[in-house]
């Protein structure tokens, strides 16, 4: 049986890179070459500068991948006629023939055999082993053709992994216990509904071999005085130490603030580590890996989509395109990768601004398809589920488009990123107030995450007739590059009586976005909803001097 081709060897994408590392190695003659600094670099994708002292990857996924290997051979490996074994204290695999259980035969005499000593080990030892060793190749190059076809790598590359530990208790009193464990519990509950990052607590994480060793670790205090308590929570991350986000809350010792503090604080902590261009996302976003693996490479896609959605550069959406196609080829059950190319197509389907709108029509299908099988694969994957939301939505189906919106913040009310967003479709949908409502939460929980939420609001208030405000808006957001943006300071500008700014971003229109100036009616016809909206709006960019047609 080919051990890393198997469905019963359990052990993780990393752990089977490992053992074929190892093997080939081996049976290559360079057996002395595997060393931790070797397997780190090759196999984990670490810089040369890897130190075995600080950073313990490779002895713990050792651990994991011995693991599995004893698991294997005690269940569907038992009949193997070759052990492969990873002895302690190094990484060099060891190769041992386990004869088949003789079968009971009737017996026959003994026949004498004088056999030399020399020609027992030429034929028992070095002959089946080379075989053996020829059959563990053999299982090596079909697991190089297994991960290197797209078609055959089922699974997902490994995201984030968050230990949170129990919360110190510094009173030392049942009381402050309680409180703690319970903290901890809706932390963990909290940060679960984030389908981007694994949540482990320390009951499951040992040495099992299915679990990878989580990058980061979630740990806290508590401390209960007689009319107040505290809470420290920090985000520690494992690899060197350093401390990457730290909080305190305080609040009365009452029953009824208690509960509700146990909700308010894990609703913080989770949103501020685990949302879109939160502290994970921070973090991951700025580690650079050299030579990296293929399921670190698949999870930078999705990170790179978020850097490429400020500017909405074409060429950039290529890129971060293509990207993602490769990751979901490569690994077809990753949903979230699949509801960001939806997303991308989307972009496509909206930012291209063709003359023709059957021209675009095939980037809304694939965008369409590609939410649905994100959603197929995982229901409750928030980046699936917006992707299916906004497909829906410019394809003219809006009550199916909010009804997943309003489904999907019930999954998660952390996730400001789609608050927003599911905002911004309630409001151009018509319902402006519900809408404009969510947007102004979303930005006041997670100011400065997004430039988009400024220019939103702005839209907000000028459908509002406050164009002071709207202005005020504008001039905040940082999307300069979103030609949408360009659109919507014009109408404000021009309503509130600026027609120097209104001008400069006709100008800017004219000159950088050409196409959507030939279709702005169009353009504005497939975001906004309602007709009397479109029409007041379009109003407003005729009064910032663009020419649209009736």
């Amino acid at each position: 049986m080919l051990i890393v081709a198997s469905t019963d060897f359990d052990a993780t994408g990393r752990e089977r890179r490992f053992l074929t590392h190892v093997v080939e190695e081996t049976l290559a003659g360079r057996g002395d070459r595997i060393k931790a600094c070797s397997i780190a670099v090759e196999v984990f994708g670490r810089g040369e500068s890897f130190d075995a002292q600080t950073d313990p990857i490779v002895r713990i996924e050792a651990g994991h991948l011995r693991r599995a290997l004893e698991r294997y051979y005690l269940t569907s490996g038992h009949s193997d006629p070759i052990l492969i074994t990873i002895p302690k204290g190094g990484y060099v695999p060891v190769f041992t023939f386990r004869p088949r259980q003789p079968v009971e035969e009737p017996q026959a005499p003994l026949v004498p055999q004088v056999i030399p000593d020399s020609s027992v080990r030429r034929i028992v030892g070095p002959g089946v082993v080379l075989a053996g060793l020829f059959v563990a190749f053999l299982g090596a190059a079909a697991s190089l053709l297994v991960w290197g076809w797209p078609s055959s790598r089922p699974g997902v590359p490994e995201v984030p992994r968050v230990l949170v530990e129990q919360f110190d208790n510094l009173t030392g009193t049942q009381a402050a216990a309680a409180f703690a464990n319970g903290l901890k519990q809706e932390v963990v509950s909290q940060l679960s509904k984030f389908k981007d990052i694994v949540v482990i607590e320390p009951a499951v994480t040992g040495d099992e071999p299915s679990i990878s060793p989580p990058r980061f670790v979630l740990a806290g205090s508590v401390n209960l005085s007689v009319d107040e308590f505290r809470v420290r929570v920090r985000l520690i991350n494992r690899a060197d130490g350093s401390v990457l986000w730290a909080n305190s809350y305080d609040g009365a010792m009452k029953v009824a603030e208690l509960v509700k503090a146990q909700t308010d604080i894990a609703s913080n902590v989770a949103t501020s580590l685990a949302q879109t261009y939160g502290v994970i996302f921070q973090s991951d976003a700025n580690l650079h890996v050299e030579n990296p693996p293929d399921d670190w490479a698949a999870y930078t896609c999705t990170l790179s989509f978020y850097s490429y959605r400020f500017p909405v550069d074409p060429e950039t959406r290529s890129a971060v395109r293509t990207c993602l196609e490769k990751s979901v080829a490569r690994f077809p059950n990753y949903a979230t990768a699949w509801g960001l190319l939806s997303l991308i197509y989307t972009d496509d389907y909206r930012f291209d601004f063709p003359a023709d709108s059957a021209a675009s029509a095939a980037a809304l299908e694939r965008a369409l398809a590609a939410a649905r099988r994100a959603v197929e694969i995982d229901p409750v994957n928030i980046r699936g589920r917006q992707a299916e939301m906004l497909a829906l939505y410019f394809n003219k189906e809006i009550e199916a488009a909010l009804r997943v919106g309003k489904q999907t913040l019930d999954i998660n009310p952390n996730d400001t990123e789609f608050m927003g967003i599911y905002g911004e479709r309630l409001a151009v949908s018509g319902n402006w107030h519900d809408g404009c409502s969510l947007i102004a939460a979303a930005h006041q929980r997670n100011p400065g995450s997004s430039p988009y939420y400024e220019a939103d609001l702005a839209l907000c208030s000028y459908f509002g007739g406050d164009y002071r405000q709207a202005a005020m808006w504008i001039k905040k957001s940082s999307a300069l590059s979103n030609p949408i943006y360009h659109l919507i300071a014009a109408a404000a500008y021009a309503e509130g009586g600026n027609k120097i700014e209104a001008e400069r971003e006709r100008a800017w229109l004219v000159q950088n976005q050409p196409n959507l100036v030939k279709t702005v009616r169009r353009q504005v016809s497939i975001r906004l909803a309602r007709a009397h909206d479109v029409e007041l709006f379009v109003g407003s960019l005729k009064k910032a001097g663009l020419e649209v047609a009736d």
